[in-house]
């Protein structure tokens, strides 16, 4: 009837001098028709020959049960032992459970005396003994106990409600217990275990807010959220300006170094041009006030204050937009100092371009702000011209030619010098030296972090003591000077640096990439600026030790309120002397205010869609095509005996040679969405010269001449100041681009004073024509450009003829 874990019964009838009973039942290994009954003290009447009842016979025993086979009777009994008796039976049954019972007689199913009502059956199988593939341990069929839940309040969960669920509780278990006076122990123990419920409910509801992107409320967890899908939430950067120092003549400062990290303040109430180190503390109590820094030490020469243009006594001059190159002189004959020193690896200097008085009028009080340009020089050549007369009339001067790098073209026209009322020659733009790139932040020195030092056990998560931390990336003082003030936010890193002991440890974008023995950490930004730093586990990073106590170096300022307008810089801290001026000619650039958390939701989930390797040819054209010096890009892809190597055509923008150092630009920028095992070969566009004439018929009162010339600029390869391009410019066509009859004949019908055109001949230069004419259109191949350049000095790079008729 009942199933019990620890039975009993079997000690109790042992220890019991009146009973016995039934212990186990054993079949026998070779005929199943044999059983052995145990039992667990001897036999009565078997003990030294003195029966004390009758002994156990066949009537006896009773054997119930059977699924197949039933009516099963012991046939014979014999003594095994004294507690053991062998029972014989007619048959051997089935493989269901049978049943051996004790009774008194066949028709009385009592238990014989002295023996155990609850060990007077067993039951047993008379195919235990048959091989099996099933554990013969029974399994237990009672459950478990299961306990009555609480009744619980899941809507309970703040402080408020918490209370108020503990006392209806309290109030009915206790009904006696009415207390509700604040200041009793037990209501004071109760709302302490309510303020921790609320604590527990809170992180309870912030670990689900924040496992989602759409519903985060920190700006962590939307970071690592949109980090899973490759997208890089920017925590914005600092502004980046050009600051001009000029410096006294013959002063302390003319020919020294001014130090990377010299700082330099925007305007305020009260201006000052020099501000002295220990006065700087006070001065940052003004809000308005931003401090910026140099980034790197210039050595500044009074020559350099201003530089003039030298026209070579040309008058009326002006520097065409997408100038490279101009000639410079200081009227004094004062040396300029713009080749770098090759022992102190410096890079070349920048210049800024002015205009500082109206070409119009000559006054410097309506002069074009927007007409001032920042150029890295690239090469200076020292010139001397002997015809130059000064001031006391002694000849000869130096002047000095300089270039700079396509990057810096001049974006406008910049007139140099006017004359005025045919008489005065004014000089309308200048140049200015001693420029200087400084950034938006200040410099924070060995502070102490929050907390200061690693914990004997557990992680290191320590918050920097300010907020606010200046975001950049990294500065290449090589770089064109357009490309010093580009940044790109998601690339930027927090400038923060530990050192503990002599090692330095730098802030990383991630530690996917560090080393077990890097000393690397992320700087995590909060909404509110606090910044929190993450170090590696020894995998991913170097983990810091128990007893890691460094001292932090970082700079505070970020964000657009770095983008300040031109002129809005004019002090610097300085103590000495020799300082003259202090300005930006150029407003800053590059302040870029953090990502929001809802940007990132709108653009996260897009981001995986971006694909970001290059598998089929349409792939590695497009990836190719990213880079801004390509205007269309051709790939094929061939197998070259070991592996597949694709091959990259280029049309490169402005009719730029594929050169060496192209191409190794091109493959460093396809590096990272090539696949392993695909070589890359770069080559330059099949170029299909044309030859082209056409007969002209000019309008009644027009020159042929001049119409010849307007159409000769209309079919060139030149870029005319107005925008306008010649119809054969070299980024007018790529490759496979078909040249149409009709788009000749539109735009030479065009020009004022044509009359008609007819076209009669058009074809492949050297080739013979293929009905070109007839069929309207000439249809290069698909790895062919089509070029006309009308060059007499390479007449095999295309030519095109005009036939004029009429016309005066």
């Amino acid at each position: 009837m009942y199933f019990c874990k620890n039975p009993k019964r079997r000690e109790a009838v042992l220890s019991n001098l009146h009973f016995n009973g039934i212990d186990y039942l054993e079949v026998d290994d070779t005929n199943q028709s044999i059983l052995y009954v145990h039992f667990l003290k001897p036999l009565p009447g078997q003990l030294n020959g003195v029966p004390a009842v009758p002994l156990l016979d066949k009537p006896n025993f009773r054997i119930e049960g059977g699924v197949r086979v039933k009516n099963i009777v012991v046939t014979a009994v014999a003594v095994g032992s004294d507690k053991v008796l062998k029972l014989s039976t007619n048959l051997a049954g089935d493989f269901s459970t049978y049943t051996l019972r004790l009774v008194s007689s066949p028709a009385d199913d009592t238990v014989p005396a002295k023996f155990d009502p609850q060990l007077a059956a067993v039951e047993f199988s008379f195919k235990a003994n048959c091989p099996s593939d099933f554990d013969c341990k029974v399994e237990p069929v009672c459950p478990e106990p299961t306990l009555n839940d609480p009744r619980i309040d899941y809507l309970a969960k703040d402080y408020a409600s918490f209370r108020r669920l503990m006392l209806d509780r309290l109030s009915l278990l206790m009904p006696e217990w009415q207390e509700r006076n604040a200041a009793d122990l037990q209501i004071a123990l109760v709302e302490m275990l309510a303020y921790t419920g609320d604590q527990l409910s809170y992180f309870q509801d912030a670990v689900a807010t924040e496992a989602y992107l759409y519903k985060a409320r920190q700006r962590t967890s939307v970071q690592r959220h949109a980090r899973l899908l490759d997208y890089h939430m920017h925590n914005g950067c600092n502004a980046r300006v050009w600051v001009q120092v000029a410096v006294e003549a013959g002063g302390v400062m003319d020919g020294a170094p001014l130090p990377a990290k010299t700082r330099f303040l925007s305007k305020s109430n009260e201006p000052a041009l020099t501000l002295d180190p220990a006065d700087l503390a006070q001065k940052l109590s003004d809000p308005q006030l931003l401090v910026f820094e140099s980034m790197e030490q210039q050595t500044l020469h009074a020559a350099h204050n201003q530089i003039s243009f030298y026209t070579w006594h040309d008058q009326n001059c002006c520097l065409p937009a997408g100038a490279t190159k101009a000639t410079l002189y200081r009227e004094d004959k004062a040396p300029l100092f713009l080749e770098p020193d090759p022992t102190k690896k410096e890079p070349y200097p920048v210049l800024i371009f002015e205009e500082i008085a109206n070409p119009e009028t000559g006054s410097s009080n309506d002069f074009d702000p927007a007409k001032r340009h920042a150029v890295r020089l690239t090469k200076v050549t020292p010139l001397f011209d002997d015809i130059y007369l000064d001031k006391n009339n002694v000849p000869g001067i130096t002047v000095y030619e300089v270039e700079w790098d396509e990057a810096d073209a001049l974006p406008f026209a910049l007139c140099l010098s006017k004359q005025i009322n045919d008489t005065e020659v004014l000089e309308i733009s200048v140049v200015w030296g001693n420029i200087i790139l400084c950034d938006h932040g200040i410099s924070v020195e060995n502070a102490d972090l929050i907390p200061p030092a690693a914990p004997a056990e557990g992680n290191f998560r320590p918050w920097l003591p300010s907020r606010d931390i200046t975001v950049r990336s990294a500065y290449n003082p090589g770089l064109p000077a357009a490309a010093c003030l580009t940044q790109l936010a998601d690339k930027a890193i927090p400038d923060i640096q530990l050192e503990e002991d002599g090692d330095l440890w730098f802030a990383k974008r991630d530690l996917l990439a560090s080393g077990r023995f890097n000393h690397e950490f992320v700087a995590e930004i909060a909404s509110d600026g606090s910044v929190r730093l993450r170090f590696g586990d020894d995998v991913m990073g170097k983990k810091p030790g128990p007893g890691f106590r460094p001292k932090a170096s970082f700079r505070i300022g970020n964000g657009s309120i770095g983008n300040v307008g031109y002129d809005a810089i004019g002090t610097i801290v300085h103590s000495g002397s020799g300082i003259s001026g202090v300005r930006n000619p150029l407003p800053a650039r590059g302040g870029i205010n953090p990502e929001s958390m809802e940007e990132v939701r709108q653009f996260a989930p897009q981001a995986f869609r971006t694909q970001e390797r290059a598998v089929t040819e349409a792939d590695y054209v497009e990836k190719t095509e990213l880079h801004p010096q390509v205007q269309k890009a051709l790939a094929v892809f061939r197998w070259t005996g070991s592996w597949h190597t694709v091959f990259l055509t280029i049309d490169r923008r402005n009719d730029k040679p594929v050169d060496e150092a192209f191409k190794q630009e091109i493959l460093t920028h396809l590096e990272r969405y090539r696949l392993a095992g695909y070589d890359l070969e770069i080559r330059s566009p099949q170029f299909v010269p044309l030859e082209i004439e056409l007969q002209v018929c000019v309008k009644p009162g027009y020159f042929s001449s001049n119409i010849k010339n307007t159409l000769q600029n209309n079919f060139s390869r030149l870029e005319f100041g107005n925008g306008m391009r010649g119809f054969f410019h070299p980024d007018a066509f790529t490759f496979g681009q078909p040249l149409y009859v009709s788009a000749i004949i539109e735009r030479a019908m065009q020009v004022e004073g044509v009359g008609s055109v007819s076209l009669k001949t058009f074809k492949r230069l050297g080739r013979v024509a293929a009905q070109e004419i007839s069929k309207g259109v000439l249809q290069p191949a698909s790895d062919e450009i089509i070029r006309l350049d009308n060059d007499p000095n390479f007449p095999e790079k295309g030519k095109i003829n005009f036939i004029m008729l009429g016309g005066l």
